[in-house]
């Protein structure tokens, strides 16, 4: 099936070249393993190198910045789960500066008193929030 019908709601509503990226690694995936989980997954690691999710669609990271988004997306083999999850596509490996920004974006509240990691786990329950309300 082509990528254009698998895209998930968050891409669609993301700027074109973020959907691009989705598309060509869907399909370059799914020619290699099949349809399926695997191909979503090969998928969303490839655009997770060069965009980072903010809310309900993905923006391009920070500076133009391009390379892995959280220790999971890091590992070499693969998008294959070998344990431990992800940060659903906040960019965990960016400044804290930057998740300040992004939390304060999403209206995160107590952000200035949180860590780094404690910001990466509001912005994912921020995103989640609003990507919920969007499909509603």
């Amino acid at each position: 099936m082509p990528a254009k019908d698998e895209m998930p709601s968050t891409v669609q509503r993301s700027p074109k070249k973020a959907q691009r990226t989705w598309s060509k690694a869907h399909d370059a995936a799914v020619e290699e393993y099949g349809e399926g989980e695997r191909a979503h997954r090969t998928a969303f690691s490839a655009l997770k190198h060069s965009f980072e999710k903010v809310g309900d669609r993905w923006e391009g990271k920070e500076g133009g910045k391009k390379g892995p988004s959280d220790a999971q997306a890091a590992r070499k083999g693969g998008p294959a789960r070998k344990g431990g999850g992800t940060s659903e596509g906040v960019d965990a490996n960016a400044t804290k500066s930057h998740l300040l920004d992004v939390a304060k974006r999403l209206d995160v509240t107590g952000r200035s008193r949180m860590t780094k990691a404690e910001l990466v786990e509001a912005i994912r329950k921020a995103n989640a929030r609003s990507t919920r309300k969007a499909r509603s």
